[in-house]
């Protein structure tokens, strides 16, 4: 999409796992510290089909795609200890400081809209909370009552827009994301996405977004009217 193409939008949503906080190899370890229980290899392959589920979502497809003989609650149940130990060590991705802080001082308003529970999402922050703070709200379609339905359904998008005070139009929010599923969503929800995917992640994935990046740290706000750095 040529530069001149791109809309101008006032607000900005942010996917959470794997886009601000470098989550998703521990998620992958956490999956498999389950499934290797039972003789199973949680994969690549499996990744790619839940990345951006809901967390009871996930758990249910894991439990079906590898056969364990877990119920999907139960799978979530083991899951939760092992997030307790493992969560709080998490980063930050590259740029995510930078730009949240950037967007807050421009008095760009921002949102989170994250898949996960609220209690896993504390646990993945309490290192960063000065950055989370920066958000005007934060959405976790794991466990918020009007998320009804996850990722790569439009809902946690429209949600997000919708409890910014002024209500902006979807055309005017760009989501950052780094699923196919999440771009997806927003594509539904009918905003612009900059994505940033998994490097391992094949180009066929980003059918969808409106730009492609390897880092946050490649973002240029002026593109789409947003101050520039």
């Amino acid at each position: 999409m040529a530069a001149n193409n791109y809309k101008k939008v006032t607000h900005c949503i942010f996917d959470m796992d794997g886009l601000l906080l470098d989550t998703e190899t521990l998620y992958s370890q956490a999956f498999n510290q389950i499934s290797q229980k039972y003789g199973k290899d949680y994969t690549w392959e499996h990744k790619i089909k839940i990345m951006g589920f809901k967390s009871s979502e996930a758990a249910k497809t894991i439990v079906e795609m590898l056969e364990l003989p877990i119920s999907g609650p139960e799978f979530e149940k083991q899951l939760a200890d092992i997030y307790v130990e493992i969560f709080p060590k998490c980063n930050l991705m590259p740029g995510a400081e930078r730009l949240l802080k950037h967007l807050k001082n421009n008095n760009v308003p921002i949102a989170l809209a994250t898949s996960s529970s609220k209690t896993t999402g504390d646990i993945k922050t309490q290192r960063w909370e000065h950055i989370f703070d920066l958000f005007h709200h934060r959405v976790y379609g794991g466990t918020d009552p009007e998320v009804k339905k996850g990722k790569p359904n439009p809902d946690i998008f429209l949600i997000a827009a919708q409890r910014f005070p002024d209500k902006p139009e979807p055309s005017k929010c760009l989501v950052f994301e780094d699923s196919p599923n999440g771009v997806e969503a927003a594509v539904a929800a009918g905003m612009q996405v900059i994505m940033v995917p998994d490097p391992m992640l094949d180009e066929k994935y980003f059918k969808g977004a409106t730009i492609v990046l390897k880092s946050l740290e490649d973002f240029r706000p002026e593109l789409f009217g947003l101050p520039p750095y």
